[in-house]
């Protein structure tokens, strides 16, 4: 192996630039990454306490709110790559990115500080005493978190790749080995920030305050594009291109434009164009519609000297179909993984249960906070895929000769089936709770995250925390391997943007279930499932109903595997 010295004067020796780039810039882009990823996420767990306590929301709305801003966090994604590849650039967009979250941190750090920014406290003597926040105060909070969420869009597709563009030296020998290093390394900085976030700051949070708990992360946000812009001399910046997205567009309006024209015409023929810079690819069966958008009607008129396409928003490469066709094969599995992104989401929920339990360990003085029980599914993602990479893939690779260890649709299935039984252990756990509450006559009047502790040990909710990240350990990375392997090499980086889309879905589909479970079970003054006091409620029904849909999609995931196999890329 290499020492760091040698392989930082392999990537130096790039013709591209002989004094930019390489290892030296690394400290200033995983600085930048890690910091925000401790900075935001330390933000969530918690997050609908504050919202309950802080602006006297329900339970619904505040988990609502928070579902909307996990979706337009992830959604948003494709815009930042699409700026980043179509106009700015990846150096540009990092940094808007930061700024942005920089400034959206501060506003939400301003409204535990700033008294008028929030509602007055509810009467704790009268029932349905509690002030709502005014619009100014409302728009002020969701001011914050929209910024937040653009520069967490921003930040976290291009991050990656902006720390590739530093390391890729295709005349380095040694390039490959550099660059699986980076990634690894890349991702170990990210299990690390979001162990840190969902325990040391959501434990400062619960024993400093709010204004405390969300200054850090303010802070830690400006240390995060300081060290970015600190790097600004060292880094290369890869200009702008034409973005993957705009070419699935324009064969999109190619195809509608030649609708007329058939596919089986003497005039047409198979003449259809390929792009002077690629190989030649023939075209696949599936979506033949879309193979009008590379037709070649007149070669006088569409192509220029080049070979290129006179107008590309009227002829398209068979590449760019292709490209496309790929894209709309991988979508019903794809689609699969959204149910489990939903039930991954229920930390909310989850939050406010935890928080009625005995959190103490081992009878100690030492109370862990609710918001930091997702740790236990985020340390069994990382021991299982360690042994799953070091010990289970070798094992079967000796006794049945098969590389690789399980087929990637395999291990979607398998997540799918764990997911399931995750919220059943939910439902299961959340009766017993609620059950004991009743017993103890801790149902209380208000409304709200002050009902009164339940004589119950929080550790009952570690198996359905380690069943979760087993599901996501299996299904997520299922998934991202089944992409790369499903689509073109030239789509690759696209991976991660699709995969982001289906955690916005999730996050807005979440919203909607809740939003229309409450209205439907408060009908006609019955108490909803959903109360903001969870021992009137009943989360366990609805855990059960989440359970009846990983089930129903599990059987559309097997449906999908008998009869829309997908196909490689040609």
């Amino acid at each position: 192996m290499a020492t760091i010295q040698e392989e930082e004067n392999l990537i130096d020796y790039s013709p591209k630039s002989p004094t930019k780039g390489g290892l030296k810039t690394m400290p200033f882009i995983i600085v930048n990454e890690t910091l925000e990823k401790v900075a935001s996420y330390g933000l969530q767990p918690n997050m609908v306490i504050y919202l309950m306590k802080g602006y006297n929301l329900e339970a619904v709305t505040a988990t609502s709110i928070l579902n909307i801003w996990s979706a337009l966090s992830h959604g948003l994604a494709l815009l930042g790559a699409f700026v980043s590849d179509s106009f700015f650039g990846r150096f540009r967009v990092v940094a808007i990115g930061s700024i942005s979250s920089l400034f959206g941190m501060t506003i939400l750090w301003l409204t535990t500080m700033i008294p008028p920014l929030r509602p007055l406290p509810c009467d704790q003597f009268e029932i349905n005493e509690c002030n709502k926040p005014t619009p100014a105060q409302f728009f002020v909070l969701l001011f914050s978190f929209g910024i937040i969420a653009v520069g967490a869009g921003f930040v976290r597709p291009c991050s990656i790749a902006f720390g590739a563009d530093q390391l890729d030296n295709k005349e380095n020998p040694k390039n490959k080995r550099i660059m699986e290093s980076y990634f690894n390394w890349y991702y170990a900085t990210i299990g690390m920030s979001t162990l840190v976030a969902t325990t040391l700051i959501v434990y400062i949070q619960d024993a400093f305050g709010w204004q405390i708990g969300f200054g850090i992360p303010a802070i830690l946000m400006l240390f995060s594009v300081s060290a970015f812009l600190l790097g600004s001399p060292l880094y290369i910046k890869v200009n702008a291109s034409e973005s993957l997205f705009t070419g699935f567009f324009q064969v999109l309006v190619a195809a509608v434009r030649k609708r007329n024209i058939n596919l089986h015409s003497a005039n047409c023929g198979n003449y259809y164009h390929h792009s002077p810079d690629s190989e030649i690819q023939a075209l696949t069966n599936s979506f033949r519609c879309l193979d009008k958008a590379c037709i070649i009607e007149d070669p006088q008129i569409d192509i220029n000297r080049d070979g290129s396409a006179s107008n590309p928003w009227k002829l398209c490469s068979v590449e760019q179909v292709e490209s496309l066709k790929s894209l709309l094969r991988v979508v019903p599995i794809w689609s699969t993984n959204i149910m489990v992104q939903l039930s991954l989401n229920q930390f909310s929920f989850s939050t406010l249960q935890i928080q009625t339990m005995n959190r103490h360990i081992f009878f100690s003085d030492f109370e862990i906070p609710a918001g930091s029980f997702s740790v236990f599914m985020v340390i069994t993602l990382i021991i299982w895929i360690a042994l799953y990479d070091r010990v289970f893939v070798p094992l079967m690779a000796r006794h049945t000769g098969q590389q690789g260890g399980l087929s990637p649709v395999l291990r979607m299935g398998i997540g799918l089936v764990l997911s399931s039984a995750a919220l059943a252990i939910s439902a299961i756990t959340e009766a017993i709770r609620r059950h004991i509450a009743i017993d103890q006559k801790d149902i209380y009047p208000q409304d709200g995250p002050n009902i009164a502790s339940v004589d119950m040990s929080a550790m009952w909710f570690v198996p359905q925390y380690v069943l979760l990240g087993l599901a996501d350990a299996f299904n997520a990375i299922g998934l991202v391997e089944f992409l790369y392997s499903e689509l073109p090499k030239s789509m690759s980086s696209f991976v991660v943007a699709i995969f982001t889309l289906g955690m916005a879905v999730s996050g807005f589909f979440g919203s909607l279930i809740v939003n229309v479970l409450d209205s439907v079970t408060s009908y006609g003054g019955e108490i909803s499932w959903l109360s903001s006091n969870i021992n009137k409620g009943h989360l366990d029904y609805y855990y059960w109903l989440l359970a009846f849909f990983n089930i129903l999609n599990f059987l559309y995931f097997l449906l999908i595997c008998q009869y829309n196999r997908p196909q490689g890329p040609s």
